[in-house]
Parts: C-alpha cells; structure tokens; sequence
C-alpha cells in the first residue's frame, strides 16, 4: 500500500469523543442504518462520522455460514495500514464481528468495502507487544477507546486491514 491517502482522509487522526456512547442496542441499530447508507452511497457524510473514517467488513458466521456486514470507524497504522478496533464501548464479550474473524475456517480473509473501493484482506488480529505498542498509539489519538477498555476484563482486539487484493465492485 502505499502512504498516500485517499481524497478527503486526513492524517491527523486525533479525535476527542463529544458525544455521549450509545448502549449496545443502539449500537446495533446505528450500525444497521449506517450499513445501508454505506451499501448505497460514497458520499463522504456517510463514510466519515464522528470525524472517524468507516470501512464495512463483510465476515462469514463461524456458525451460521451467513455473511454479516459491519461498518466500523478506523485508525491507521504508522505503514498507513486500517486497524480496526472490536471494542463494542467496553462490552464484557468480543462483538460477533471479531469472533466470525477469528475463525480462520470460516474466514481466511476479509471482504472490506472503503468510500473509494472494495478489497479482500488477510486481516492480522494483533497480539502481544505489537497489539499493545499499536493500542498505546491508538489511544492516545483517541482516548475513549481506553475508558472501553477500563469498563472490560477482556483485552480489546484490534485487527489490521491489509489491502491484500482489489475486488471488482
């Protein structure tokens, strides 16, 4: 990939929360619309929200077999690549998202729409000193993701978004 952002993202990630976390449930309906809105259009009202850039994942049920879109904001990493974060505002569990990711079977890679395009990923969910150095830089561009992390035993996933190969639209 190379370092060069798309039209209209920014490299200044830093992002301060003015608003209030919606619960769950809210969550879960908030991101059905926002899929729909992100299925239809590159506007950039709907891509960018919350000043956060979104891409849409399109995993496979590690259970069901079914294909499940997720839009989620993004953070870069210092090689420009997306990483995403399955904090779902602090919940006890991983979201489903992260869990059908992690399911190597059912999912080698990733289908991930962007405003400008689609592409498949061999997505990268981080661990150890890199997830912890990344989550370090993470946080400090924006800090919500940390009061999710204080409201959870688990350690919040985070998983890279390599740009693995172009898919026809």
């Amino acid at each position: 990939m190379s370092n060069e952002l798309p039209p209209g993202e920014s490299a200044d990630q830093h992002i301060v929360m003015d608003w209030e976390t919606p619960t769950h449930e809210q969550i879960i309906e908030i991101t059905k619309m926002h899929v729909e809105a992100m299925e239809t259009s590159s506007d950039p009202a709907v891509w960018v929200t919350a000043g956060m850039h979104h891409v849409m994942l399109y995993t496979v049920g590690r259970k069901s077999g079914n294909v499940h879109r997720v839009a989620l904001p993004f953070w870069r990493d210092a090689n420009g690549e997306r990483v995403v974060i399955g904090s779902f505002a602090g919940a006890v569990k991983d979201p489903a998202w992260v869990l059908n990711l992690r399911d190597r079977d059912a999912n080698p890679g990733v289908k991930v729409r962007t405003q400008h395009g689609l592409h498949w990923s061999e997505h990268q969910v981080l661990e150890g000193p890199e997830r912890d150095d990344l989550w370090a830089l993470m946080t400090a561009d924006r800090a919500f993701y940390a009061d999710y992390q204080a409201k959870t035993e688990r350690s919040i996933p985070m998983i890279r978004l390599p740009e693995s190969e172009a898919l026809e639209d």
